[in-house]
This record gives C-alpha cells, sequence and structure tokens, in this order.
C-alpha cells in the first residue's frame, strides 16, 4: 500500500465504496480470533503494549486478540513474517522504532520493505529516552553536559544499550548536532547498560524512561535530559535536548500495521477501535504506570509518520557510521 498525501480522503471514499460493495465484509469481522505478532521477548515495552492493547481490543471487537512473541534478529524475523501473512486483518504486527526504521539501513538484506510492504493503522505508544546520570556527577542539564564534553574532548563517557540500537543513534545525533566529545560505551541490552551505570562503569547513559524510571525513583541516578521533542509529563521540569539542537527528536515509537491490501473497511473498523481502546481509562493507567505515553494516531498521519522516520534514521545511521550486516 503506497503512502499518499491524500491518503485518508482516499480511504474514507474507498470505504463508502467498498461498504455498498461489501456489506458484510466489515461487519461481520473479526469472526475469529486475531494475532499481533511482537518481535520481543515477553515482558518488554512491545509486549506491554500489545498486551495491554489486546485486551481491550478483544472487548471492543468481542474477538480474542492473542499475542504472539517471535523474537529473534532485532524483531526482523516477526516483521517478514506478517509481511507475507494474508492481508485480511487477522495477523498484526505491533512494530517499533527498531524493525521499522533502522533495520532497514543496517541490514544488507532485510526480507520486507517498511515503506510498502505494510498498511498502517495506528501509531498507538511513544517511550521517550532519558539521558541519566550517576549521583556523583555534577551535571543537571543537557547543555552542563555538553559543556563539559567541550572541556573534556574524549573524556566523558555514554553507555548505550548496544550498537545500532536507538539509544546509540541518539547519542550520535547529539554529539554531531552539539558538538560534544563524548565517548560511546555499548553494552549487550538495556539491563546491562543500567547495571553498568549504577555500577559507576559509566558517568552517563542514554537509556528508556521505563527501564530507568525504579533508579531515578531511588534516588540512585538522576535524569539530566529527556530525547523526545517536547518536555515528557512526568518529568515537567527536566529539558529536552531539543530546547538546544532544533528537530532533535528521538523515541522508541510503536504502532499497529497489517500485510499490505488490506481492505479499506476493515482498516477503518481497527483504526476505531484502536481510538476507542486508546482512550479508555484501563488502557491509559495502565499506561501511565509503565511510563508509556499514549500518542494515538489516524492511518493517515502514521503513514506519514513512517516516511519522516525512514528519513532520519537514514540520516542517523550515517552519522553513526554504522557498518552493514
Amino acid at each position: 500500500m503506497g503512502f499518499s498525501f491524500c491518503f485518508w480522503r482516499t480511504l474514507l471514499l474507498a470505504a463508502a465504496v467498498a461498504c455498498l460493495q461489501s456489506p458484510g465484509l466489515a461487519q461481520s469481522y473479526p469472526d475469529r480470533p486475531v494475532k499481533i505478532i511482537v518481535g520481543y521477548v515477553p515482558g518488554g515495552g512491545p509486549d506491554f503494549v500489545a498486551r495491554t492493547f489486546a485486551q481491550k481490543l478483544g472487548e471492543i471487537l468481542r474477538q480474542p486478540f492473542v499475542v504472539e512473541n517471535r523474537p529473534g534478529a532485532g524483531a526482523t524475523i516477526a516483521t517478514a513474517f506478517v509481511a507475507k501473512a494474508p492481508a485480511d486483518g487477522y495477523t498484526l504486527l505491533l512494530g517499533e522504532t527498531g524493525q521499522l526504521f533502522i533495520a532497514p539501513y543496517v541490514y544488507r538484506t532485510l526480507p520486507y520493505k517498511t515503506a510498502s510492504d505494510f498498511t498502517p493503522i495506528s501509531m498507538v505508544a511513544s517511550g521517550p529516552l532519558i539521558l541519566v546520570a550517576s549521583s556523583s556527577v555534577a551535571a543537571e542539564t543537557p547543555q552542563d553536559v555538553i559543556n563539559e564534553a567541550k572541556a573534556r574532548p574524549g573524556k566523558i563517557s555514554v553507555g548505550t544499550s548496544g550498537i545500532g540500537t536507538i539509544h546509540h543513534l541518539a547519542l550520535e545525533v547529539l554529539k554531531a548536532e552539539s558538538g560534544a566529545d563524548l565517548m560511546h560505551v555499548p553494552y549487550k541490552g538495556s539491563g546491562q547498560s543500567v547495571t553498568g551505570i549504577l555500577a559507576n562503569e559509566v558517568p552517563l547513559l542514554i537509556t528508556s524512561l521505563t527501564a530507568g524510571a525504579p533508579h531515578v525513583a531511588a534516588g540512585k541516578i538522576k535524569v539530566v535530559a529527556v530525547t523526545s521533542a517536547i518536555r515528557v509529563p512526568s518529568l515537567p521540569n527536566v529539558p529536552a535536548i531539543a530546547e538546544l539542537l532544533k528537530d532533535y527528536d528521538y523515541s522508541s515509537e510503536m504502532g499497529f500495521l497489517a500485510p499490505s491490501g488490506l481492505p479499506v473497511d476493515i482498516l477503518v473498523k481497527l483504526s476505531s477501535a484502536m481510538k476507542q481502546a486508546a482512550e479508555s481509562p484501563e488502557v491509559l493507567q495502565a499506561f501511565k504506570r509503565n511510563s508509556t505515553i499514549i500518542r494515538y494516531t489516524t492511518p493517515e498521519e502514521y503513514a506519514a509518520n513512517i516516511r519522516r522516520n525512514l528519513v532520519k534514521y537514514e540520516r542517523a545511521v550515517k552519522i553513526a557510521s554504522i557498518p552493514t550486516q
């Protein structure tokens, strides 16, 4: 399915025509369980988002929405599986930044194309990253970190969850656009990177708000900045790096997609149900407890977001000089 700029108007017109031509299609959907494929292990952020929405979507559409975890190869195995599935609305993908926007530029061959192999349904969540410092570090703001890095080039280390992750790219773009000479220390995953800063192996770390929040609350580390375009509601006094660097915005975004060619009336029905779920008190409360931000979009808005992100992350991968795998 192509991403035209008049997508939404076309979608509504096509939906009206489809309903006239096949009035029973959307009304009968879903008439059996729907699978939501997640490319990560149970318990992580994408799994939480998928399961929270699955429960509510099941109530709204009166059929079970079942989460199926297919981890491996940076979630590209799960993504390829959905790309090749029938476009009937019974196999959906909970897509995340890494598999949709970073993988196309770090893998030589990828068995799917983000821009053409999927029907965007809705972005539903945004997980901001945070720049945190150990309690012994004097820096209180991102400007403090930049100033210190310029005064001591190459002497200040920043941990991330690994090469080619969104945490790594957020760091490299920060370095490139601020002129701060910071030393990257890659760990193997968020768990190890958080352990690293708690053990004073690194003075600074870029991690997810979800992973860092418990340790911030315990006073073991402090938040210096958020990487989202604006400040985070739960951290109103913490500046966004975008306040210093124009258009800087690196958050882990998650949304639902179907294989390309999903019938328009089913797309409209799914998008409507996801809006209902996103606005429900149960989902809002669950997301608040998990430090994840609800961010519902229409299919057209999600399609436009995908286009922008593909451009943004291609640039970020080039800045980071990440070798292809």
